[in-house]
């Protein structure tokens, strides 16, 4: 497991430095902040490999681009130092690292996939794009990877039917609720030209072959073939090489929201935990996850647990990055969260409604309202304002009624 990670001149910021939680752990933020870095350098510290571009290091500074992390298993606790070497322009590492102990699986923002798994290859990792992941991955003539579309319908298949019943229960798992279900159905063939049976899924409105399915849904069943191939795959390895499988898996999930609708992104974080775990009871998961969907927050409410699990947010300040860890603390609902700490919102509506809101509590407090747009300068334009942008049961609207009722009763026995 990832226990720190030291960042020096890397990235949007002169120094990083991360204490990471046993668990989960969720990094949160504004786009180009360093979220998808920080897992890049995570996955680069866990494997020695890089999963996209290496990190660039900031120029013509005073210290050495320097990576370090503290990487802790059963049987060690090793010490990753990685530097920058301008003249060959690559990373070096400053003692041959040991190898790491840890299944890695990292699904990326772009739909990419990368597997590194210590009992099949040492000094490399598996990294799949849309197609190797559905049609096989393939290596100076060796099969890596037979594909999704392949494996899915020879476990289908198989006798005995393992690993496509764990296949299918984490395809059920994953699913965003019991109305909107997915269930495994028969293999058909779609296309005279193309030989092969393509696996289907069975939904509420009908049978889909997988490869007709959403984007969002290819995103949760590629996840749900990886998770189940990556752990089958390393059993049978680990048979291979008479050893025991691995009891620890980290994973990097980028954007866990992406494609998916707001009843998905409230239920897939914790769909996956549970997921994993019912890969072996007794593995170890540690989660690095990206997001900026406050349902994803708000799905952890009942299952955070500040002793195993930590918040953070990258924030810019000044002309830098800063990176801080975030108290947990119960937001409620998705509103409650977008006016939070976190995504740092005033108030969860259209941009207009929330100045045109401000100038109204603005005019009820009696202060300047010079400061303003022209068309909200008085309580007529105002009161304009939020009839063309608030409906008629918004909550603001009471406060707003009894504060001009009053206004004007004031007024008139002034007068």
């Amino acid at each position: 497991m990832l226990k720190e990670l030291h960042l020096q001149q890397v990235g949007l910021a002169s120094h990083f430095n991360i204490e990471f939680a046993d668990r989960l752990n969720i990094f949160t933020g504004d786009n180009g902040n360093g979220k998808s870095f920080l897992l890049d350098i995570a996955w680069w510290v866990l494997t020695t490999t890089w999963a996209n571009q290496p990190a660039y290091p900031q120029q013509a500074k005073k210290e050495n681009p320097r990576i370090t992390g503290i990487v802790s298993s059963q049987k060690q606790t090793r010490e990753f130092e990685s530097y920058f070497d301008f003249s060959e322009q690559q990373w070096r590492h400053v003692h041959i690292p040991t190898l790491s102990e840890e299944l890695v699986i990292y699904a990326r923002a772009d739909g990419g996939f990368c597997i590194y798994d210590p009992a099949r290859i040492r000094d490399n990792a598996y990294n799949f794009n849309s197609d190797t992941l559905w049609n096989g991955l393939k290596l100076d003539g060796k099969v890596l990877c037979n594909g999704l579309i392949q494996d899915w319908v020879t476990w289908q298949n198989q006798p005995k039917k393992y690993p496509f019943t764990l296949f299918t229960n984490v395809i059920k798992k994953l699913a965003p609720s019991p109305s909107e279900w997915i269930q495994v159905g028969e293999p058909t063939r779609i296309s005279i030209e193309d030989v092969r049976d393509i696996p289907t899924v069975n939904l509420p409105y009908g049978n889909v072959p997988v490869i007709y399915t959403s984007a969002g849904m290819q995103r949760i069943l590629g996840l749900a073939y990886l998770l189940v191939w990556t752990w089958y795959e390393h059993t049978k390895a680990s048979e291979l090489r008479q050893q025991k499988p691995i009891n620890q898996i980290v994973l990097l999930i980028d954007e866990t929201e992406s494609h998916l609708h707001p009843r998905w992104q409230r239920v897939i974080l914790p769909a996956i935990l549970e997921v994993v775990e019912q890969l072996n009871p007794q593995i170890k998961i540690q989660a690095l996850v990206t997001t900026h969907s406050p349902l994803v927050l708000a799905s952890l409410e009942p299952t955070f647990d500040e002793l195993e699990d930590k918040l953070f947010l990258f924030k810019l300040e000044g002309r830098e990055v800063n990176l801080d860890e975030i108290p947990w603390s119960k937001q409620g609902d998705t509103v409650g969260w977008l006016t939070s700490e976190i995504f740092g919102l005033k108030q969860a509506r259209s941009q207009e409604a929330e100045i045109a809101i401000e100038a109204a509590e603005a005019w009820m407090r009696a202060d300047d309202l010079s400061a303003f747009p022209e068309n909200l300068k008085t309580h007529k334009q105002i009161h304009q304002e939020l009839q063309r942008l608030l409906p008629g049961h918004d909550p603001f609207w009471p406060r707003w009624i009894v504060t001009t009722e009053k206004r004007n009763s004031d007024l008139s026995g002034v007068s």
